[in-house]
């Protein structure tokens, strides 16, 4: 009767183990799970975020320095960044996975000692929606996915709906930390802006986040610069910048630096940083008297 008991039960759990989870990264290795993994490291904070948007911050036994959100992921072991991992420190941890960036060259050792690393684009707003579905799948819940993006879907709508008339159109210049790189068009957060009808004056075929000149800029004259808020003062003081229109007349959204990490993250919050441009868009105001 034992033995009959034994057989049956691992009968019924032969069709759980042959058909585990299989994801593939977008290095476009395939990587099997026997189940959903419950020990999880994130070596960025999107995808931190985007894990604990899906159900799974439970799992995360450990995260890169930068992760903040949400506030319990402050109390999980820090590991370093995506270019001074702490390899030692991952491995002790032990985890069924560890969640990376394609370019996160630092952790190739990781894959030396047989960790299971999947890394993940995060350009656009395609690649955003991509990795939430992939991770949905490895936690072993899909039909999150589905739920996470309608969110972020129903929040850019909205932050649509608030941009003032007048600033449909306008031309707007990302600056990404202190310069000279910038958002291009391409970006998931040049791509925001173009659904707040926006024009972004980095064009899409100069890549997602260019190196610029600050000539471009001069000469691009766009209607509103958008940057973190502890660089804005250093614009001003740029060889010709102060005679930009935007600056001359304060149309500036100077983002404070925890809404700038926000806009920063290609993860579930992508709605939310949608509205913040959306609230400083509505503080700028009108063109009226704007010079275009």
């Amino acid at each position: 009767m034992t033995r009959f008991l034994l057989w049956w039960l691992l009968l019924i759990a032969q069709p759980t183990l042959a058909a585990g989870i299989q994801v593939t990264d977008d290095r476009g290795v395939t990587h099997r799970f026997a189940a959903p993994p419950q020990r999880i490291v994130s070596m960025l904070p999107s995808l931190t975020e985007s894990v604990c948007a899906l159900g799974g911050c439970a799992r995360l036994v450990g995260v890169d320095r930068y992760s903040n959100w949400p506030a319990s992921v402050e109390k999980l072991p820090r590991l370093g960044g995506l270019d001074d991992a702490l390899i030692e420190g991952i491995a002790a941890l032990r985890p069924e996975v560890v969640l990376a960036s394609t370019s996160a060259q630092s952790l190739d050792r990781l894959d030396a000692l047989g960790l299971k690393v999947l890394r993940l684009k995060s350009d656009s707003h395609a690649d955003t929606r991509r990795t939430l579905g992939l991770l949905a799948e490895l936690l072993g819940s899909p039909e999150q996915a589905a739920q996470v993006w309608a969110a972020v879907e129903r929040d850019l709508a909205a932050a649509a709906a608030r941009v003032p008339p007048a600033l449909r159109g306008a031309k707007v210049y990302f600056e990404i930390g202190g310069g000279p790189y910038a958002a291009g068009r391409s970006s998931f957060i040049g791509e925001t802006m173009t659904r707040l009808g926006l024009v972004n004056i980095v064009p899409a075929e100069l890549g997602p986040f260019p190196k610029l000149n600050p000539e471009f800029v001069l000469r691009a004259r766009p209607d509103v610069v958008m940057g973190v808020q502890h660089e804005a003062a250093a614009m001003a003081q740029r060889p010709g910048w102060a005679q930009l229109p935007a600056l001359q007349q304060g149309r500036r959204c100077d983002l404070p630096t925890a809404q700038y990490e926000i806009m920063g993250r290609p993860g579930p919050r992508l709605g939310e940083a949608a509205g913040l441009l959306a609230d400083c868009l509505q503080r700028v105001g009108t063109m009226a008297g704007a010079g275009r």
